[in-house]
């Protein structure tokens, strides 16, 4: 066991990915020589070159449909894109050429594009730099859609990111960089939970709570703090969020009857919507209470001075823990 921040856990499994398999390409903005702006990709050209460790002009379109061509040529590109907000020039690539290359195709030309995307608050950056846009890409079929919680996690589901056949859209917590964790770096994946699997990270009887990326950790706190109140909550990092592990999900909710949802981004229209519709499609029968989410709110992200008014936090959380049980 070896104690890695998440940062420099996703730079030992891209590391891991480069010597196993000489297709592998690293590509973004300063993710070369500076080592990307969080140094998520620090040391990797000087060992690898800048052959495989490619320094991109700042053209998010460009970078993906390079990687596109790159795929098709039987390479594994790994994009970075710097900012979460910084997307969207490439959001056309991604929806109308990436997604729909394996289907266009009829299976005959597979597109193993992973794009890194740093999501979410809490770091005080300007705008465009803590969006949380995880449910446009859910909406479009083709795309896998992950989010790493923790360093663990993070070093085995980069490398079976890269290694899927389908285009993997994986989201990055990025206040969540820094933190510590033992991460095995010695293991293969052979035995590793797969990519599409959901993970309890605490065990409960009473209310069953899902979360992903950077809200794992923040519903981990509420649980801990929920048992001085003799309330036991079942918390699952969900991973990933297209495919979504239903039966890992409805299994729990059966078991407690009630369910929280909590993600950063606003809860208008969030991903927390689409696990409430499928929760009460599935549980009905089993639910004692309403399936509750706790977000951001329905406004652009706000200067950093608001971001702890607006970012979900153990209270908000456990608040709607107490409102489960007022029916």
């Amino acid at each position: 066991m070896t104690t890695l921040t998440l940062s420099k856990a996703i730079n030992e499994g891209l590391r891991k990915a480069l010597e196993d398999d000489p297709k592998v390409v690293v590509m973004g903005e300063d993710v070369g020589k500076l080592g990307g702006v969080f140094r998520v990709t620090d040391g990797l050209q000087k060992d690898f070159g800048e052959s495989r460790v490619v320094d991109t002009p700042l053209a998010e379109s460009g970078i993906v449909g390079t990687a596109i061509g790159l795929a098709l040529r039987g390479y594994r590109p790994v994009c970075e894109i710097q900012f979460d907000g910084f997307v969207f020039p490439a959001f056309d690539q991604i929806v109308s050429q990436l997604a729909k290359m394996r289907m266009r195709s009829q299976g005959r030309a597979a597109v193993p594009v992973t794009i890194r995307i740093p999501f979410g608050g809490g770091i005080g950056a300007v705008e465009h730099h803590s969006e949380s846009p995880e449910a446009l890409f859910a909406h479009i079929a083709g795309l896998r859609v992950v989010a790493c919680s923790g360093p663990a996690d993070a070093y085995t589901m980069i490398q079976q990111s890269i290694r899927c056949e389908d285009p993997v859209i994986f989201f990055e917590p990025k206040r969540r960089y820094w933190d510590k964790a033992d991460v095995d770096t010695a293991a293969g994946l052979d035995g590793a939970l797969p990519l599409e699997v959901a993970r309890t990270v605490a065990e409960g009887t009473d209310v069953t709570v899902l979360a992903y990326g950077p809200m794992v950790r923040t519903c981990v706190e509420a649980a801990v703090a929920a048992r001085e109140d003799g309330r036991s909550l079942d918390v699952i990092d969900l991973r990933s969020l297209s495919p979504l592990d239903l039966a890992a999900i409805a299994a729990s909710v059966r078991r407690t009857g009630r369910c929280v949802v909590v993600h950063e981004a606003p809860v208008t229209g969030g991903l927390g919507a689409e696990l409430a519709a499928r929760i009460t499609e599935q549980c009905f029968y089993q639910l004692e209470a309403p399936v509750l989410r706790v977000g951001g709110f329905s406004t652009p992200y706000p200067p950093s001075r608001l971001e702890e008014h607006y970012l979900p936090d153990l209270d908000r959380v456990l608040d709607a823990v107490d409102r489960t049980f007022a029916y």
